[in-house]
Order: C-alpha cells, then structure tokens, then sequence
C-alpha cells in the first residue's frame, strides 16, 4: 500500500517503466514520446480553516499530466498518505485511460492530506470548499480546463460541495455543473455513476472470458463468466460492485480481503449479504460460514481463476508475485502490480487485464455526466417517449397480424423506451467492448507481451496524433 513517500516513488516509477516500455514498440520521435511521459503541472498550496475554534492547516495538490485535450479529468483523494509522486502517477495513468477508451480528456488527480474517516462532516465541508476555491481562484477547474471526480476518500457529498462552490465563485456560468463528475442525481450527476467502475471492470471481464484464443493453455473452460471462482481485494465500492455483477453473471466469489483481515468460502459468498455484514460491524470478519484470514495479504495468494485487486497500488508485488496461484489478474484498483511483479506473472502464464483499461468505466460514465451537464438535459429526456410508441405501433401491429395478444407484462418490456441509466450503461458495455479489441489487435500485430503494454502503446499512439495534429513538433 502506498503510505510512504517511497511508495508513491516505486508507483510512479512502475508507471514510467511501462510507460517506456510501450513506447520501445512506437515510431513516434523521442521529442513527442518525452512530451507524452512527461507531467505537465503541478499545483501544491497550503491553506488554513478554522476547526472548533482553532486554525489548522491543511496540505492540498492539483497534478495535471496531459494538456493534450482539454479538459483533463482526474479524482480527488482525501488520505493523509497523499503524495506528490503517488498523485502523479495517477494522474499519468489518467491520461492513459482516457485515450485507450476514447474519453476526449487529459489526465490529471488531485488531493488533500486529511484523514476522512476521524474528521467530522462539518471539517470536511470546510476543508474541501476551501481546497476548491484555492483551485478556482487559479482557474485550475472548471468545465473547459479539468474536472475533478471522487476518488479514495470522497464521494458525491464532496463533488456536491465542489461545484456549489464553483457556481458560487462563477456565478452565471450556464456549463458550472460541469466542472466535476460523480455529482448526486439531484444536483447535476448522473443515473449509474456509482457502480460504474465495478460494471465496467465486469464487462471487460466477460469480453476477456469470451476470447478463447487468448484463454487458450490457461486452464479456463468455458466461454463465459458462469462457475468462475474469484478473489476480491477490497470491498468498496469498485470492488463491490464488481464483484456483484459477476456474481450475478453466475461467477463464485470464493473469497474476500479487507484491511482488517480477509474471509474464504469455497462453496462461495454472498457478496450483498457480505457487504451488509461488513456495513453493520465495521468488519469483514466472522461472516456467516467463512473461514477468517487475519493477515488479508494471504489471500492473495490462494487458488481462483480470477484475482480481483480492488483496493490501493502495489500490492502484488516481487515479494508475493511467485505465489500468485490466479489465472488472471484483473486490476480493479489503479497500479495494483508493480513492474517487476507483471514480469513474474506472465513468465508463469498468467494474464494480467490492466486499471488502463479495465477500471475505466469510472471516466466513461463521468464523461457522460459532463456532456450531460454541458447539454443542459437528461439523457432519454427528448427520445424515449418517442421510442414507447413507436415499439407499441409495432406490438400492435404484431398482435394484428397473429391473432395473439400479449400479456400486460410482456407489452411492458417490449415497448419500454431507453431512459437514462439504460443509456449510460449501454454506452458503457459498448465502450468496454471496443476497447478490449482494439487493445488486444495491437497485441497481435505489435506482438507486445501483454495486453498492459499494448494498452500503453495503443494510448501513446492516440496522444501522439493529437500532439502531431496541434503542429507542437516540426
């Protein structure tokens, strides 16, 4: 986990040595790829709030990576682990993301240093108001510019605060909801946000179970997501949500890791019930027929076809990465394997499904949310009316013809319209879909080792021609 100032160095040098690696495969000029790798930003500020009577000072930091489109996107992080080069390398990876999904963002990540689970509502309202108008007042958000988004520590109660705060400093602005995402229903955010990394990370995993080249030699049968056994590192709300379509995909979640310690079913857990337990108790511990693991790091290393690490960065690293028994690693959590430690794993024939790509579905439904509250209008608002009728003309035109009627509830589901949450999801599953396969083409034709480094090289091919578009470099 990354808790030290070492840690967000090894992280940030792990996203550099992929990064170079990927770029060992492109044409692009070292000028282009050095801009590419290269942080474009960096804002730190101190600045005071009053607490209970008292002046604290709190520590607060805005990385931009990537102005290569505009606005760059990225989260905001409340720990008091956040540091310099752990924000950068996220916010690198960010601009990664972006490109592989087609998200027209660059990267960026931000953070403040306060503990959120020990401060009081009232603490955080002030401190995340005030580390938001200390970026305004240096026009470092905004619609146009970059647009934060939750991350570990916030949620939409923060983004809410954020961008009444913003609307307040810009008063008039008609596009101010859009300067952050994962904003609450009611105030400008989107149907599907919440479980949006966790549906997206299994929609990528039903694409990978669905490649039988790929699967070939790895001891996976089946085609499909139905009997297989999965690890969850991390019940939040990415790792929740993962695990909960997969499991609703006929997956068996044999076992689950927290930091206070792990449990293990073989016959497989109730992920809703195991979350409820968790949410009542304040443990993972001692739920209902599981065998507990006070050391939650090994589990990690027990037998499953899949191991979802949904939790913080390097966590499978050169010390564990030969006992790592999973026949893919699929990386819900930003940089959970370190460079060294994906050099063990395929040398044992394990497949890696990279955060690059996999936990992506956070940024795409945000983008949606963004062009939403640009459009000033809810998705399947104009439409989906249209739609119902136009399916009914034909359910009547079906039952005509036949002689048959319908039930009311099959009429019902036949002549719904697509209203906003079917939209964002569908736009999801198409993105993932895509996404997969232009990865795993520049696999085959770059021959590349993996399907991380192809990600890498099919993202630093998109940045480059949007480099090379605005005549930066001769």
């Amino acid at each position: 986990m990354a808790n030290t100032a070492n840690e967000g160095k090894k992280f940030l040098d792990s996203v550099h040595q992929y990064f170079d690696h990927a770029a060992s495969y492109s044409k692009l000029s070292p000028g282009i790829l050095a801009q590419i790798k290269a942080t474009n930003s960096v804002y730190k500020v101190s600045f005071p709030v009053e607490i209970e009577g008292r002046i604290e000072v709190f520590e607060g930091i805005r990385v931009q990576h990537s102005h290569h489109k505009l606005p760059s996107k990225g989260g905001i992080r409340f720990s008091m682990q956040v540091d310099e080069d752990e924000v950068k390398a996220l916010a690198a990876l960010m601009t990664f993301k972006c490109a592989v999904v087609d998200v027209p963002f660059g990267g960026a990540k931000g953070g403040v240093k306060i503990n959120p689970r020990t401060s009081s509502v009232k603490t955080l309202e002030k401190v995340t108001r005030r580390y938001a108008a200390e970026l305004i007042k240096k026009n470092l958000i905004g619609p146009g510019m970059d647009v934060p988004a939750p991350d570990y520590g916030t949620g939409s109660r923060e983004m809410a605060w954020i961008a009444d705060t913003y609307q307040a400093l810009k008063y008039g602005e008609t596009n101010a909801l859009g300067c952050v995402t994962g904003k609450p229903v009611g105030q400008g955010g989107i149907r599907g946000r919440a479980e949006a990394t966790g549906l997206g990370i299994y929609f990528g995993l039903r694409e990978l179970l669905a490649d039988s080249d790929i699967l070939k030699g790895r001891g996976l049968s089946g085609n499909t997501m139905e009997g297989k056994r999965i690890i969850v590192q991390g019940l939040g709300n990415v790792g929740y949500h993962a695990a909960y379509f997969c499991q609703q995909d006929g997956a068996i979640i044999t076992g689950i890791a927290e930091r206070e310690g792990g449990i293990y079913n073989d016959n497989g857990i109730d992920v809703k019930e195991a979350f409820k337990h968790r949410s009542e108790n304040g443990s993972i511990l001692n739920f209902k027929d599981c065998k507990n693991y006070e050391n939650s790091e090994e589990m990690l290393e027990l037998e499953c076809d899949i191991l979802l690490p949904a939790a913080l960065e390097n966590v499978i690293h050169i010390g564990n990465a030969g006992n790592i028994k999973a026949k893919i690693v699929a990386e819900g959590a930003n940089g959970p394997v370190t460079r060294e430690a994906e050099d063990v794993l395929l040398q044992n024939n394990i497949l890696i499904l990279p955060d690059l790509y996999l936990n992506a579905g956070g940024v795409t439904v945000s983008y949606f949310e963004w062009l939403k509250n640009l459009s000033n209008v809810r998705f399947g608002r104009m439409g989906k009316r249209a739609e119902e009728a136009s399916y009914r003309r034909l359910v009547n035109a079906i039952e005509t013809s036949s002689g048959k009627s319908m039930t009311a509830n099959e009429r019902a589901f036949l002549t719904q319209g697509a209203d906003e949450i079917s939209l964002v999801r569908s736009g999801l599953e198409d993105t993932m879909i895509n996404a997969y396969h232009e990865i795993r083409d520049v696999m085959i034709q770059k021959n590349t080792p993996g399907l991380r480094t192809a990600a890498f090289l099919a993202a630093i091919e998109k940045i480059g021609v949007s480099y090379e578009a605005l005549g930066i470099f001769p």
